[in-house]
């Protein structure tokens, strides 16, 4: 056991000199314990989802367990090999090369086993059923897992394809993010690898400083290596509805009505329809006909909520949904309902991708924009952004939806907008596909330079929005961000990573080097 540290350790001194050499002379793995070292440009960790950044790492590190992150992270805070940053990438579904490390270590986190264990709280037993898992994991394989017992996490993405460090690195919301909160506040406890190498457990009674830094953190005090998710009861059938509107005013009212009904919605969503090719993209994983076909001299929006259905348990969700849409004020004749297995309800937008994967649609650049905006700004934000995106032309959905501000935690690092008067928050994801067919590299920088320009026009004081999974172009645009949040950013930053080798894609740290003393 001695004999394998020692070579490990070899290991990482060869690796690191190789990679400050001006002579990349390493071209093949390098044995790394029981993990690999892969000294190259040509891998995935040069790119992402957005396909907009593309930065070569000078090695890939694909670990075998935690400990062996652990050994190169303590390695490197201790060494004088002050240009070397890290950046760990679970599923790659960055959009800025937020998870890429340009000349650095990538660490690939989903070589490390999924390892799921899951506990299913008695009848007499205190506290809360959980699942154990795997930092580079997949909430698909969670959902997978868990319901073999007949669980599930509460709060989700959209998108299940996803790694649970990943998505517990920035908030994780959907439609149930505004009854549970985001999936960083669904968390009980955390593996945690700091920039000083210190494989910590923590929660919010341990080592709570590094728990809540994390949760939200954008990778700049750890890598998530484990994480216990609260689960819950997982029903059997979802009672899925749509509801359109050529209002507004009335479609933001009736999401809000709904917002105030958790005990009957359990999951709470909607969207922008600006053209025809919208309204046949957001349809793809609904699985009923939709006798809607305007005519676009308008845009239109739709509401879409869902009801779960515990058969077992006697519960009647076609009533429920009843109850609910007769307090709604949507066009008359357009509600569609559906009832699907909950499985396939959440994992709705694998359907849309293999649709987009059948037609090469899906690996093309994804120019997405994500943000949080206060009730009071909703109305002037939709107003900005439509002068901004040539609605009959837009390709991808528009999200728009109501959150609880109350449901996320205050203590982590994720950021809301400066509005703590007002309860309600949305969701806009414009979540746009650039085709290259259709869309030049020229337009593509447009598609840019236009949502450059709606963030800081919505960042100013008349909307207060905030960016959600941010890009900034500077350091100074990331003190914005933050706020009067910044100061405890940037002091966990120095507790946890005071080098700053971590998440350099994000750019909100320079790297600095070690202490000579």
């Amino acid at each position: 056991m001695e004999l394998a540290l020692f070579c490990t350790k070899v290991n990482i001194l060869i690796l690191v000199l190789a990679l400050c050499s001006p002579c990349k002379f390493i071209q093949s793995p390098m044995d790394f314990g029981s993990s690999d070292f892969l000294h190259t440009r040509n891998t995935a960790a040069s790119s992402d989802f957005g396909r907009l950044v593309f930065n070569s790492p000078s090695a890939v590190l694909r670990p075998r367990s935690p400990k062996d992150i652990s050994l190169l992270l303590a390695f490197l805070s201790a060494s004088s090999f002050g240009e070397v940053t890290v950046a760990a990438r679970g599923a790659g579904h960055s959009i800025h090369g937020q998870a890429q490390a340009l000349d650095g270590i990538v660490i690939e986190t989903d070589s490390i086993p999924s390892d799921i264990y899951i506990h299913k709280k008695g009848d007499d037993e205190a506290g809360f059923s959980h699942a154990d898992i795997s930092g580079g994991a997949l909430w698909i394989e969670l959902l997978e897992e868990s319901l073999k017992v007949g669980l599930a996490p509460r709060s989700w993405t959209d998108y299940l394809y996803l790694s649970i460090g990943g998505t517990l690195s920035h908030g994780g919301v959907s439609g149930q993010t505004f009854k549970y909160g985001p999936q960083i506040s669904n968390v009980l406890q955390l593996d945690v690898v700091t920039g000083k190498g210190e494989l910590m457990t923590c929660s919010p009674t341990k080592n709570s400083e590094l728990f809540y830094a994390v949760l939200g953190g954008l990778g700049q005090f750890g890598i998530i290596t484990r994480a216990r998710i609260l689960l819950q009861d997982a029903p059997q059938k979802v009672r899925w509805v749509r509801a359109f509107y050529d209002d507004f005013d009335t479609f933001t009212r009736d999401q809000e009505l709904l917002l105030s009904m958790p005990d009957l919605v359990d999951y709470l969503e909607g969207f922008i329809v600006p053209n025809q090719l919208s309204l046949l993209g957001t349809s793809i994983a609904f699985p009923a006909h939709l006798g809607f076909v305007p005519e676009f001299h308008k845009v239109y929006y739709c509401i879409e909520f869902a009801v779960h259905d515990f058969q077992a348990k006697g519960t009647n969700a076609e009533q429920v949904m009843e109850k609910i849409t007769k307090q709604m004020s949507h066009i008359p004749s357009l509600m569609y309902s559906v009832e699907v297995s909950f499985f396939d309800f959440l994992n709705r937008v694998r359907m849309e991708e293999m649709s987009l994967r059948s037609r090469g649609l899906w690996e093309v650049p994804h120019p997405w924009l994500n943000m949080f905006v206060p009730k009071s700004g909703i109305k002037d934000f939709k107003d900005l952004l439509l002068e901004n995106i040539s609605p009959e032309e837009f390709e991808g959905p528009i999200l728009v939806y109501p959150l609880l501000r109350d449901k996320w935690d205050a203590n982590t690092s994720a950021v809301l907008p400066d509005a703590p008067a007002e309860q309600v928050v949305y969701i806009v994801g414009v979540l746009r596909s650039a085709t290259p067919a259709s869309c030049s590299a020229r337009c593509l920088d447009d598609i840019l330079h236009r949502n450059r320009r709606i963030v800081e026009a919505a960042s100013a004081p008349r909307i207060g929005a905030k960016q959600y999974l941010p890009r900034h172009p500077s350091p100074l645009h990331w003190r914005d961000h933050f706020g009067r949040r910044w100061n405890r950013f940037a002091a966990r930053k120095s507790l946890f990573d005071p080098l700053g080798l971590l998440a350099p894609g994000q750019g909100i740290f320079a790297r600095t080097h070690a202490s000579t003393v």
